[in-house]
């Protein structure tokens, strides 16, 4: 079975940044679904202060090789 990771994107610095590992699909795209998971629609303190800090940013999947 195919395991995928959670990368979160830094516009500002093109840095990513592995977040999650071992997700299913179905559990990949139900997380980048939540508007927590992108500095234009998260409202969440957290999240607001990440954007404040770094920039925008937002989640993504991808399959996970284990890199």
């Amino acid at each position: 079975m195919e395991q995928y990771k959670i990368v979160r994107s830094y516009f500002k610095t093109y840095r990513h940044r592995t977040i999650r590992r071992g997700l299913t699909l179905e559990e990949a795209r139900r997380h980048c679904q939540n508007p927590e998971t992108s500095s234009t629609t998260a409202k969440l303190p957290h999240n607001t202060a990440r954007t404040r800090r770094l920039g925008p940013w937002f989640d993504g999947y991808d399959k996970d090789t284990g890199k």
